[in-house]
């Protein structure tokens, strides 16, 4: 990218304007709502794919920066566009299309403003993605978890509502811990903009490098209450087994906001260029990723209803890919880094997929039954626009059991690690790096083994004994489901079906993604327009 590119802040604008309009159009006019968010999500998406391949026309070095109010850096707000930040936007919007269609089934019913806060959680999210700022992540942050708030609330119920402000406790008070570290790094340093962080954080006083790293411990602490890692997830599989089924599929890329930031700060503030401070906190990160997984897998094996056992599962996704971001920082290289992100990639929609499936695997025995009757709690049974209990459109297909049987399989096999999906691909290439880098292979890289294996396991244990006493065991024929709702469901898992088949050219963007991430000079130079290591950068 040779200037700015006014396209990278249309992730932001999209959702926002159209979240503001439909603010505007009451609750009786549901089905234009709808119909506007999905052009607008739509729109998201085919922004996401050309900002994607706009962001790969150069290997490594390309960065694309949008300066708000056209004032230098580092005085401006400014969004910066890599390779890590289009891929998750691609990420964001290919979850968020089939989860709104999903919806349209009657879900987004339950209450009001759905469509609005769900462009609202895309707002935040993309904003977190993009910017290139310290405090307006905590803007962007703050815009999502408001409209996650509202979106896990969405349709009331007790049990929702409970859980809905363990949710909301957790995180305000992770919002604190928040103002008081970026405070201090601003005190610190002068500036809050990312990448002028980096030349500071080397020019530290031995003085001033303590208190830097209390606020960087502060920062951790805050994105890995929301990246779910041991002992601060206990919050997570309660909230996620209370809310809708698409709010919790959305959701599953919610928890990957904390890992982005953590990804992003650890490799710019205490990577391999940040002086004294390189390193500090990849051991936490490395034995709370394990442990995380360790939570997440008896977790599983514990639980019974499929949606709080795909949110353990999410939470072993969590652990992964933390602990592959704290094994780079102590040197293992980039290799270890693509393969959790490709890793990553897959289990949010794998995640996504299964979250979808919950309440169609439950519907015999309720499932259904209980979503609308939160409609009629909430609105009484002669709401205007709800006097009846049907879905206002779509068809329903017989043999559903067979489809959701497959489905199910094929996410038990991705989430589990089998091959060829790239759930087996990503922990490959996770484990083939780290035992590349060094002949004397550490006792954590074994313990990482060990327990990527024993988690995998754990995982189709889990999945089998649940689908055979959903599928295999059931007395009565499962009631016929909504195109609306399967369709979704299947176009989640042809995304991981295609992403196996075009291994080679992801694995090819995301290990130039790798390797940008561990040279936090490429980042600097892109967002300060100076060619500096560029040519070295494509000479690798």
């Amino acid at each position: 990218m040779t200037g700015p590119d006014h396209l990278i802040i249309a992730p932001i604008l999209i959702p926002l304007v159209m979240g503001a309009i439909m603010l505007l159009y009451d609750e009786s006019q549901r089905r234009a709502k709808l119909v506007m968010s999905l052009v607008s999500t739509v729109a998201l998406l085919a922004v996401a794919i050309v900002l994607v391949w706009r962001s790969s026309g150069s290997p490594t070095t390309d960065v694309g920066v949008y300066l708000l109010g056209d004032w230098p850096v580092p005085v401006a707000i400014v969004l910066v566009l890599d390779r890590l930040s289009a891929l998750m936007l691609l990420l964001g919007a290919l979850l968020a299309v089939p989860t709104l269609v999903y919806s349209a089934a009657g879900w987004y019913r339950q209450g009001q403003h759905f469509h609005s806060l769900f462009q609202f959680f895309l707002m935040g999210l993309n904003g977190t993605f993009l910017t290139g700022d310290l405090f307006n992540l905590f803007v962007f942050f703050e815009i999502l978890l408001a409209a996650s708030y509202g979106l896990l609330l969405h349709g009331s119920g007790r049990v929702r509502v409970l859980a809905g402000l363990h949710f909301i406790a957790i995180n305000l008070a992770a919002s604190v811990f928040f103002l008081i570290a970026v405070s201090l790094i601003y005190g610190l340093t002068g500036t809050l903009n990312m990448a002028d962080l980096v030349g500071h954080v080397r020019s530290l006083s031995d003085a001033q490098r303590p208190l830097f790293h209390v606020a960087i411990a502060f920062l951790g602490l805050v994105f890995l209450v929301k990246a779910a890692i041991w002992p601060l997830c206990f919050w997570l599989p309660s909230a996620y087994g209370a809310g809708s089924a698409p709010v919790v599929a959305m959701f599953a890329i919610a928890t990957k906001v904390g890992i982005y930031a953590i990804l992003r700060l650890s490799m710019l503030l205490i990577g391999p260029e940040a002086g004294p401070s390189t390193g500090f906190g990849a051991q936490a990160l490395m034995v709370g990723g394990l442990a995380t997984i360790v939570f997440g897998t008896l977790g599983a094996l514990a639980s019974q209803a499929l949606g709080r056992i795909t949110a353990h599962l999410l939470l072993i996704s969590s652990g992964t890919v933390l602990a592959a971001v704290g094994f780079a920082l102590v040197g293992s290289g980039p290799g270890i880094l693509a393969g959790g992100l490709f890793y990553l990639v897959g289990s949010t929609l794998a995640t996504g997929a299964l979250f979808l499936l919950a309440e169609p695997m439950a519907r015999g025995a309720g499932g259904a039954a209980g979503m609308l009757a939160l409609t009629e709690e909430v609105y009484g049974a002669e709401a205007e626009g709800d006097e009846d209990v049907e879905p206002e459109f779509g068809y329903a297909i017989s043999g559903s059991i067979a489809v959701i049987g497959l489905s199910f399989g094929i996410c038990c096999i991705l989430l589990a690690g089998l091959p060829p999906l790239p759930g087996f691909l990503g922990k490959f290439a996770m484990v083939d790096a780290i035992f590349r880098v060094d002949a004397n292979v550490t006792p954590a890289a074994w313990w990482f083994l060990g327990i990527l294996f024993v988690s995998g396991f754990a995982t189709l244990v889990a999945l089998a004994r649940f689908g055979m006493q959903t599928i295999w065991a059931a007395e009565e024929q499962s009631p016929p489901i909504l195109v609306l709702e399967i369709a979704p469901i299947i176009a989640l898992i042809g995304l991981t079906l295609l992403l196996t088949v075009k291994a080679d050219a992801v694995m090819s963007y995301i290990d130039d993604t790798a390797r940008a991430l561990t040279r936090p000079a490429l980042y600097v130079d892109g967002v300060f327009h100076t060619p500096r290591m560029r040519e070295q950068g494509q000479g690798e």
